[in-house]
Parts: C-alpha cells; structure tokens; sequence
C-alpha cells in the first residue's frame, strides 16, 4: 500500500494465521490527527468489504488482534483504529479530549475507506461508530457490547459525574486487582488472557474522563440513519460493563439483528483465546449472510 506511512512497531512481512494463510501488516498514518491504524491484510486481495475496528475506553488496536488475524486469513482486509491517546496513537492531554472529539477520530478513519467499509465496534466504540455513521454512509455495522445511546439509558446522577476525574486509568473499571479475582469473573478469560488485557490497559490515567461523562448523560443517536443498513449487535451475557439486555434493546430499537453470547464477558467477545471463535464465527456468517 503505497499510502501507509509506517508507525512505531514495523512488522516483518508475511506471517500465517491459525488457518495457515499468510497475511500482510501494515499501518495507516492519520497525521492531521495523531492517530495511527493498524492494517491485517490477506495475502491476495478479494472482493470483501474492508472491516474497520473500533475500540472502546482505554483499548487500543490490541483489543483485535485475534479478529485481524481471524479475518485477514479468511480474505477480509481489518484495519484497527486507535483513538488519540490511545496505544501508538499521538499522545494527548486526556482532558482536552472528549467523546466529540474520539467521535471525530472515527470519522475520519471512515473518510480514510469510504462508504464500502464494515464498523466493528466494542463497548463505547459502539456509540462512537453510532455517532460517526450518521455523519458517513457504510456498508454495514457490528456492535458488541455497545454503550446505549441516550433514549435507551436513565441519565446519570449528578453526583456520579462528578466523581468521574479528568483522566482515568484501569483502576476506576475494576482491572486494578488480583488476577485470579479478575478470572473468577470473568470466566471465559484464561488466566493469560487477564494479565494481558491488565498490561494493555496501561499503567496510567489516560482515558479522558469527558467521554465517560458524555455517555453517562447519554449521546443522542438518530435511529433513522440506520433503518436500511445491515446491522448486527451482539451482547454477553456475564458482561458487567454493558448488560445483555441493554445490548438486546438496543438491537430492537434499531430494528437490527441480534445474537447473545450467555457465557461470554465483556472482553471476552473479541480477546478470550477460545470464547473470541464463536462471536468471530457469527461475526463471518452475518458477513457472508449480506454478501459484505
């Protein structure tokens, strides 16, 4: 790809998938916006829509690493979007940073692939996405766990913004404990699992607390930008960020499909070595389902 400028982690060329079909990586530079994309592409191009992931508070492009490869080797190009102040994305005053403006770094990751791309979107990047694709058409749309917009969600107590500081870190969404506590529940994760995402979730405050309040007061969504798009939502069913059944309102008030995972936890949809198969398998199916 001639127009991928390459970031702080260069990889080697080719390496095989699970499956055994080599891929190529890559990053994508966004520097008007200090933002970075990490690019799993398959080894020959094919006529599948390119996936765009988006991910959710204090995440990064490694929350996807198992779908990039899951779909590079299956024929799908993956593109991974890291938000300002995220991972290898420019770093950034957490508090002059917002939901407004992580929202605009979505927008123009899509005005990066135009209108044939597919969103993928975990947790708050599932309002973000929600937000952006009003503003840019899309091919279709998979949100797992999403945050609920605000006609969907009792608006937070005044006293509960409050407490939310400029910038957060692990700590203030119960990732800063022992291990063997963080497995007992969430039980899909093995223990490897957790002290990865415990790692990757960093050692600092950077989460601009702004977007946590943003959604907790509830984002405004208009519905109608959806009625003729392929979206699938899914939810898990020991999520205790984002409960199943907000995940099921959600996909009802979109008119959307939807899929439950009962046994499957918030960060167990996308990272757990053995639960992530089973969502990236209905992930594929309702690709190939709408030819996408």
């Amino acid at each position: 790809m001639s127009d991928v400028t390459p970031g702080p982690s260069a990889w080697g060329p080719q390496q095989p998938t699970p499956n055994g079909r080599p891929i190529r990586k890559d990053e994508i530079e966004l520097t008007e916006r200090g933002i970075y994309i990490e690019s799993w592409l398959p080894e020959r191009r094919s006529r599948r829509r390119p996936l765009l992931f988006v991910h959710g508070e204090l995440a990064g492009s490694w929350l996807w690493e198992r779908y990039l490869g899951y779909f590079a080797g299956r024929g799908w190009e993956g593109h991974a979007l890291n938000l300002r102040n995220h991972y290898w994305s420019q770093s950034a005053d957490p508090a002059t940073l917002s939901f407004d403006t992580y929202t605009e770094d979505v927008v123009a990751a899509l005005g990066r692939f135009g209108s044939n791309v597919v969103v993928v979107a975990h947790g708050m990047g599932g309002l973000l996405a929600l937000k952006a694709v009003e503003r840019h058409p899309v091919a279709g749309m998979v949100l797992l766990s999403p945050e609920p917009p605000r006609d969907l969600r009792v608006p937070a107590r005044p006293h509960e913004l409050r407490e939310i500081p400029e910038a957060y870190g692990k700590d203030a969404i119960g990732w800063e404990t022992l291990p063997e506590k963080l497995q007992r529940d969430h039980r899909d994760l093995t223990l490897a699992d957790v002290l990865r995402i415990q790692h990757l979730l960093g050692q600092k405050a950077r989460e601009a607390g702004a977007a946590r309040r943003q959604v907790l007061q509830g984002v405004p969504v208009d519905r109608a930008a959806f009625a003729e798009l392929p979206v699938l939502v899914i939810g898990a069913g020991l999520d205790r960020y984002v409960p199943e059944p907000a995940s099921e309102r959600l996909a009802e008030w979109l008119g959307a499909e939807y899929e439950p995972f009962g046994a499957h936890s918030h960060y167990g949809l996308v990272l757990g070595e053995q639960s992530y198969l089973q969502v990236a398998d209905a992930v594929r199916a309702f690709l190939e389902t709408h030819s996408l």
